[in-house]
């Protein structure tokens, strides 16, 4: 009996998201979450003729911690899209504030009522929000760094199609799977395009194109905003990517398979191979990296890329490790004040 839940199912991520898990055979009940209209996304999926059992759960009020209790109670996995979109005159800080807020508050509601429960972490900043969930589970007592995953799934996903993009002829997406390490913004986002097959075609382009390629995995989600004139962002790509994470985490609880993904992840010594990885990162605590997913979430950390980056990705680290330090710093003050 595998029960997935979802917090802020009703949004942008949270109804593709949940549609996918929907149609996943190794959930048995999806337990959906929201603040706002969760009642008709739960209806509207339930009509779908797959085996799992679909509820919803809406507060009756700001003070109803019900809700979140029942949605939350028994559950394996549970995945975080919730938060608000910056609106007109909000400052970035603004957004943070009230996140970070929101994620807290779901946290404290994970310790409580499903402590044991994988935890994946999809709302935004997940560099700084990540902290914010394993310091609120540390304060309550039940936190294991190998359940906790940051979904960077996203800049892996772009990664990949991108520079398929470039060789149409030669290649399609589902030929990589490019290792992103680093984080999940902007110039955080470091992809390893000089490792594995995706080296002999990142070879013949040339250093303008290279770098060309590099800002568009970084900045990609720019690129959906514009589309979407400035009226959304990346959703529906962003519910796949989380998708995808929550599958293989789903697959390693039953197979005995390596099974492999980059996450953005507490380097705690608990787990094999965060350590080294640590000392390689500048003693970040938190940081994407490949790892292999086993029955109890992250069972270790593969460091050794790290000993392989070109002298170009050198480069990129160390600006993403600078920009990182801070991002980690805001969310365990916020968490911790």
């Amino acid at each position: 009996m595998v029960k997935v839940a979802v917090l802020g199912a009703a949004g942008g991520i949270g109804q593709p998201l949940s549609l996918l898990l929907k149609l996943n055979q190794n959930v048995d009940e999806l337990s959906l979450f929201d603040v706002v209209n969760v009642p008709g996304v739960g209806a509207d999926l339930s009509h779908i003729n797959s085996d799992s059992e679909t509820k919803s759960f809406l507060p009756s009020s700001k003070e109803d911690k019900t809700a979140l209790a029942s949605a939350l109670s028994g559950s394996n996995l549970v995945i975080i899209p919730a938060g608000i979109p910056r609106k007109p005159g909000m400052t970035r800080d603004d957004l943070f504030n009230i996140n970070a807020g929101i994620i807290k508050g779901l946290a404290e509601g994970i310790a409580e009522n499903a402590p044991k429960a994988f935890v994946l972490v999809i709302s935004n900043p997940v560099n700084s929000t990540v902290p914010i969930v394993a310091e609120t589970l540390k304060q309550k007592g039940v936190y294991d760094p190998a359940r906790l995953f940051g979904v960077t799934t996203l800049d892996i996903v772009r990664a990949n199609t991108f520079i398929s993009q470039l060789f149409p002829k030669e290649s399609k997406p589902s030929d990589f799977n490019i290792n992103v390490i680093g984080g999940h913004s902007g110039e955080t986002i470091v992809p390893l395009y000089s490792q594995g097959n995706s080296k002999a075609f990142y070879d013949k382009l040339s250093e303008e194109q290279k770098k060309e390629l590099i800002r568009r995995v970084q900045f990609g989600g720019d690129e959906v905003v514009q589309a979407k004139g400035g009226a959304g962002s990346a959703t529906l790509s962003m519910a796949y990517a989380g998708y995808r994470l929550a599958e293989s985490i789903l697959k390693a609880l039953s197979s005995s398979e390596d099974i492999i993904e980059c996450t953005y992840l507490n380097l705690d010594s608990s787990i094999k191979g965060a350590s080294e990885a640590k000392e390689l990162v500048g003693g970040l605590d938190f940081f994407s990296l490949p790892v292999k997913l086993g029955k109890n979430g992250i069972a270790e950390v593969k460091y050794e890329i790290l000993n392989k980056i070109s002298d170009d990705e050198k480069k990129l680290l160390a600006v993403a490790k600078e920009q990182l330090s801070g991002n980690i710093s805001k969310g365990v003050s916020f968490a911790t004040k």
